[in-house]
């Protein structure tokens, strides 16, 4: 058997190429939009792409399970368990609990797993070659290194309402009836890591085991004392905030991600002609580090520096619903613009036209800093808080408003184009981020300089005003 595990920093997500190497057939799992990967993976290994599945309809990135069966030809085997409102909405083969997909001596037999979602499979691998019992269990967004899947993101990101109990109930069944029931020897392979906004403790280690699951994890001694409202209590408290992108993903994802097909090189733009369009049909994602646009902002560009969160930072100024600009990209040439733009199809952002390598000619108008010990000189700023609002109850500004980085696109109603607008997170790359966005929307918005980090670090070195705990600016 072939088993690889593909695993991409940025969205903390795993998906897997398993082949059989005597029949030379093999399947993806959780693929990306960036197939390629996949198809020169199979190409190296003579192996044959013959199908395709997933464990769920994703929330935090668009699947690629489409994209990659239209490529090859494989059968796209999708989930049909759950409730009518989670059916996927393009043709497939439907998949449920007991199912097997055969691949030579390779077999993947679907295990429901519902609570993170409704219609959740996990798929049991066995190789047929060395035993007659499954080794692997492949469980997407059920059970993590050292952690479960949410069950709270179709009421935080969906439209869901109080869908998050009935979830954590049954991802304690499906734990209780369906994973520690599995010999401790079986390996578990999931879909995300440390990062994922999909779970809110997640091992920064690949893989686990059942056993070592079952002995270790905090979960469970729920379980296994039949403990379901002390699993609910726990698994519930303290989940993190989800970008507000997520919504548009899962809708997106049961309907069909658009196939992108084959795409050809990106166009290199001359600046002069971004520069005349800019503001108007096109947009500037400036990739460059956060302390160069400070230092050299360009107007109106959102910024998403291009390092390991870029697709996560694009989709939390970007939304391809409501935006129908041209993106230009800034990049070092065009193997580095393929790479972007990739990166952005990763999250449904498609509209990609051109990457400009110089930022000579573009008109700048940079986003100013303020120190913490200069913040009284707005007067009677709006801070904003875009850290998690688990960070924020740990330790806030007074008179702050938290709201994600993620969900500040989606609730600008909610900041007062009146008022200064003074912006942080924890040590500067998120504010860096939201702050390129609410520029570009007409805000008046300053940064923190240092963030948070640098404001408790002036606060406990004894500022009179920030110690007797009044507002900022007050």
């Amino acid at each position: 058997m072939y088993f690889k595990h593909i695993y991409d920093p940025d969205l903390a997500q795993g998906s897997y190429l398993i082949g059989c190497q005597a029949s030379g057939d093999a399947i993806v799992v959780d693929a990306r939009r960036d197939i390629g990967t996949y198809l020169d993976l199979a190409e190296r290994e003579n192996l044959r792409i013959v199908a395709v599945t997933e464990t769920h309809i994703h929330a935090d990135y668009l699947s690629g399970s489409r994209e990659l069966a239209a490529a090859t030809g494989a059968t796209l085997f999708l989930s049909d368990e759950g409730d009518d409102d989670w059916k996927y909405g393009f043709d497939n083969v439907p998949l449920y609990d007991g199912d097997a997909i055969e691949l030579g001596n390779i077999r993947l037999t679907a295990v429901h797993t519902p609570g993170h979602t409704p219609e959740h499979l996990s798929f049991l691998v066995t190789d047929g070659a060395a035993a007659d019992e499954p080794g692997y269990l492949l469980t997407g967004d059920f059970v993590f290194v050292g952690d479960v899947g949410r069950p709270d993101l179709l009421d935080e990101a969906a439209g869901g309402i109080d869908t998050r109990f009935a979830g954590a109930r049954a991802l304690f069944e499906s734990l209780r009836t369906r994973f520690l029931t599995l010999p401790d020897y079986v390996q578990v392979w999931p879909g995300h890591g440390a990062g994922s906004a999909c779970g809110k403790a997640l091992g920064a280690v690949p893989s686990t085991t059942v056993g070592y699951e079952r002995t270790v994890s905090w979960w469970a001694p729920y379980v296994q004392a039949n403990d379901e409202q002390g699993f609910v209590d726990a698994l519930l408290e303290g989940q993190p905030d989800a970008p507000s992108y997520f919504g548009r993903m899962k809708r997106w994802n049961k309907a069909g991600p658009a196939v992108l097909g084959e795409r050809g090189e990106l166009p290199r733009m001359a600046t002069d002609e971004l520069a005349a369009r800019l503001g108007g049909d096109l947009v500037l994602i400036d990739t460059r580090g956060a302390d160069a646009v400070r230092a050299d902002g360009i107007a109106g560009a959102l910024h998403a520096p291009a390092g390991r969160k870029f697709a996560t930072y694009a989709s939390y100024v970007v939304d391809p619903e409501t935006d129908d600009r041209g993106i230009v990209v800034l990049a070092g040439g065009p193997e580095q613009a393929a790479t972007l733009r990739d990166k952005l199809a990763w999250t449904g952002i498609d509209r990609v036209v051109g990457y400009v390598d110089s930022l000579a000619g573009l008109p700048r108008d940079p986003i100013a800093t303020v120190e913490p010990s200069e913040v009284a000189s707005l007067g009677d700023p709006f801070v904003l808080d875009v850290r998690t609002a688990n960070e924020h109850a740990a330790g806030h500004i007074p008179g702050a408003t938290q709201i994600h980085a993620g969900r500040v696109a989606w609730r600008l109603s909610e900041i007062p184009d009146e008022r200064t607008v003074l912006v942080h997170c924890q040590s500067g790359a998120r504010a860096a981020v939201v702050a390129s966005l609410l520029k570009a929307a007409g805000y008046d918005v300053v940064e923190l300089a240092g963030s948070y980090a640098a404001w408790e670090a002036w606060h406990e070195a004894g500022d009179a005003t920030a110690s007797r705990g009044e507002p900022v600016g007050a």
